[in-house]
């Protein structure tokens, strides 16, 4: 019985492991969160703004010219006579015509 009674009690520490967990999700919520959703909406902010003629890179490496848009998808030529159309999301970035003349 005396065994039972040696245990230590503790006082004032049942919360500091609750703070340190909250602060995990705080330090996570403004290093990891936050960043990705303001890339997001980056994203979607340039995808509005697309119109007939921008150049752009589709997700998997393909650059064209934006030849047609619709409510789910671009047509993009590729090359001449050659469209593709592809799904939206699929465009990941928009090429500056600026970026394309020093390149060559």
């Amino acid at each position: 019985m005396n065994i039972l009674l040696d245990v230590p009690v503790t006082s004032g520490n049942s919360y500091s492991g609750l703070i340190l967990i909250v602060l995990i999700f705080v330090i996570m919520y403004f290093f990891m969160i936050r960043p990705q959703q303001k890339q997001k909406k980056k994203i979607e902010k340039q995808r509005e703004g697309l119109k007939v003629g921008d150049k752009v890179i589709i997700s998997s490496g393909i650059h064209g010219n934006i030849k047609e848009i619709n409510e789910m998808f671009y047509m993009i030529e590729i090359s001449e006579n050659v469209k593709i159309k592809v799904d939206k999301l699929s465009v990941f970035a928009v090429v500056d015509s600026n970026e394309c003349v020093s390149k060559k």
